[in-house]
């Protein structure tokens, strides 16, 4: 049992849990504005890609993460063109964006990079290992803190600045009106559009961060279908958290802590398709056991407010 949790699982969990919880808060963003983004999958798998293309052609770790929360942000104009300009189902929208992000990365790898299920340059680098001054010298928080990429703690930055946004500031007061009720929103002069894309783009930002990890900060590589579902965890995670940004972290690590066991669980000679399956069981099981959760519940229907 000490050789299955040790603070090394610990770790593992941060690192795990990066990609989700940036996508959950992406998709938080987007339900409090009155729109239930489905197309996360789609949007980090994009961002994993696009910032594996950037790091080859820019040599830059840097440039190549921004150049994935770029590509992202212009992915998820199409959300939001399609949701909020020509009125689409956004849950329809969302399922088809996750679609054509899965073919399109599969096009560009075979046509950019001449290769077929998986891209690896040995002489790419990632992105780097922090540790933070004096917080790494504690016996049990380094080793749980240390070692990870700048992007890990900048996504629990991204927590706590959320919540601040939704507590103390005026725009986010006003984010929480357009999404509860867009129409007396409206009536006090709010460009309830305005508001329902700036989430949309800031979605796409932290989906773009979100891929850049998992393709940059964990593998240096892209696969085909790398996300595995991750966008649909972070969903979950999203919706068991109420949309409140300290609830979507607390789902999230629960899910990440699933995802570092189920590798640990590997080396207990488990057969492989028996651990790789216990994040998603785990999700379904949540999915079921808090059904009756408001965020649950009304997660659907959030989009049908907004028309």
């Amino acid at each position: 049992m000490d050789q299955l949790f040790d603070l090394s699982l610990l770790n593992s969990m941060i690192r795990m849990v990066t990609p989700i919880l940036l996508a959950a808060l992406g998709g938080m963003l987007c339900a409090r504005a009155g729109l239930f983004n489905v197309g996360l999958e789609g949007f980090v798998l994009v961002g994993a890609f696009s910032a594996i293309v950037g790091n080859h052609y820019l040599g830059n770790v840097w440039l190549a993460v921004l150049f994935a929360v770029v590509c992202v942000v212009m992915y998820s104009l199409l959300f939001a063109y399609t949701s909020i300009h020509l009125k689409a189902n956004e849950i329809v929208v969302g399922i088809s964006l996750n679609f054509l992000a899965l073919g399109l990365t599969t096009f560009c790898l075979r046509t950019i990079f001449h290769v077929k299920g998986a891209y690896r340059d040995n002489e790419m680098i990632g992105l780097p290992k922090w540790d933070i001054p004096i917080i790494s010298d504690i016996p049990v928080v380094g080793n749980i803190v240390g070692g990870h990429s700048p992007l890990v703690f900048l996504t629990f930055l991204f927590v706590i600045l959320l919540h601040l946004f939704f507590r103390k500031t005026v725009s986010g007061f006003r984010l929480l009106a357009v999404g509860e009720n867009p129409v007396a929103a409206r009536s006090m002069g709010m460009s309830v559009p305005r508001y329902q894309y700036s989430a949309v783009i800031m979605c796409g930002v932290l989906c773009g961060l979100a891929g850049a990890q998992l393709s940059l900060g964990q593998l240096t590589m892209f696969a085909e279908g790398m996300t595995a579902g991750r966008g649909f965890i972070a969903l979950v995670a999203m919706m068991l958290g109420q949309s409140h940004p300290l609830g979507v972290m607390l789902a999230s690590l629960f899910f990440g802590l699933m995802d570092a066991l189920s590798i640990r669980l590997q080396g207990f000679s488990l057969p492989t398709q028996f651990t790789s399956m216990i994040p998603y069981a785990v999700t379904f099981a949540a999915l079921f056991f808090f059904k009756g959760k408001k965020g649950l519940g009304d997660a659907g229907k959030s989009g049908g407010s907004s028309r």
